[in-house]
């Protein structure tokens, strides 16, 4: 009787390296599209760099602004130092244009940083994703501008952006 080999634990995958399908699947329809953004807008609302992590590829590529960054590690590190500056953080994205498996979106975020000054920040991200509907690729270019607290329109409680809400276009943003 013969017994296989056992596999060293070095071939198994890790389990943060595992993909698990993310629907929608592409090629995205526009229904599809607008689903995936808004389902990516509450993971970041959320603050959670884990969870945010867990839509991009293990070996995922990103522009952010001037950073570069390869593997949900660095993304995870990323967004760890970025929620911990920017506090009070409330994202609202929205649909630019799609097509097969890639989908950009234009967005707007309001935050303060410690001493209490807001921010809006205004950006555009280009997406794109692999078979399972992971983000294997984000490019994001981002400008930042001062506000007063009083000039906030984003004042829902922490997390997702309530269903009610107005979008970008409805607030005239």
């Amino acid at each position: 009787m013969s017994v296989a080999p056992r596999a060293s634990i070095l071939t198994l995958p890790r389990l943060k390296d595992i993909m698990t399908a993310r629907p929608p699947l592409p090629p995205f329809t526009l229904e599809m599209a607008v689903q995936k953004i808004r389902m990516a807008e509450d993971a970041w609302n959320s603050c959670d760099p884990g969870r945010v992590s867990l839509a991009y590829t293990p070996d995922s590529r990103w522009r952010n602004r001037s950073e570069f960054l390869s593997g949900r590690a660095a993304i995870v590190a990323f967004l760890e130092r970025k929620w911990a500056q920017e506090l009070d953080y409330r994202l609202i994205k929205e649909l630019w244009a799609f097509h097969d498996n890639r989908i950009a979106v234009r967005f707007q975020y309001e935050c303060h940083d410690g001493s209490g000054q807001w921010y809006r920040a205004y950006g555009n991200e280009q997406w794109e994703f692999n078979a399972e509907g992971l983000m294997q690729r984000r490019e994001a270019s981002i400008n930042d501008v001062r506000i007063a607290e009083a000039e906030r329109k984003f004042r829902w409680s922490a997390g997702a952006r309530p269903a009610d809400h107005p979008g970008l276009s409805a607030l005239g943003l």
